[in-house]
Order: structure tokens, then sequence, then C-alpha cells
């Protein structure tokens, strides 16, 4: 017996379309369906769905080096 953790797709017309492993011999099996309710589909993230916390400008003399950013021993 193997399990087969797959997604399948529910046709117009009630017909069920699945993709398995090709180790499965062709041929008629016995099959267990479970229909989990839930989207298979995940919803897509667009880039405005980010969120963004604005904290101002940057002050003009911010200086980003690393010898302006680290103390003498380097860290």
């Amino acid at each position: 017996m193997k399990t087969i953790d797959t997604t399948a797709t529910v046709t117009d017309d009630n017909m069920l379309v699945v993709k398995i492993t090709p180790d499965i011999a062709p041929g008629q099996h016995r099959v267990v369906l479970v229909i989990d309710e839930t989207p298979a589909v995940k919803p897509s993230r667009s880039a405005g769905a980010f969120p963004v916390i604005s904290v101002g400008r940057w002050p003009e003399d911010l200086s980003l080096r690393r010898e302006d950013m680290y103390g003498d021993d380097g860290r």
C-alpha cells in the first residue's frame, strides 16, 4: 500500500483528474479519496501586500561606512 499526497483537479463536468507518481503500475487499483474543503491554490501575494513602516527621511549626515558604524575593534 502506498500513500500519495497530491493535488487533483475537478472539472466542470465533475471529473477528477489526478497526476500520480510513475512507480504505480497501470491497471485498476483500490483508491481511498479524502477531500479537504479548503482551496488547494494558495493566494498569491503582490508586492504591495507587504507591511511598510515609514520612519521618515534619513538624516543628511548619516554615514553607513563600516568605520563609522563599528568601534576601533571592528565590531
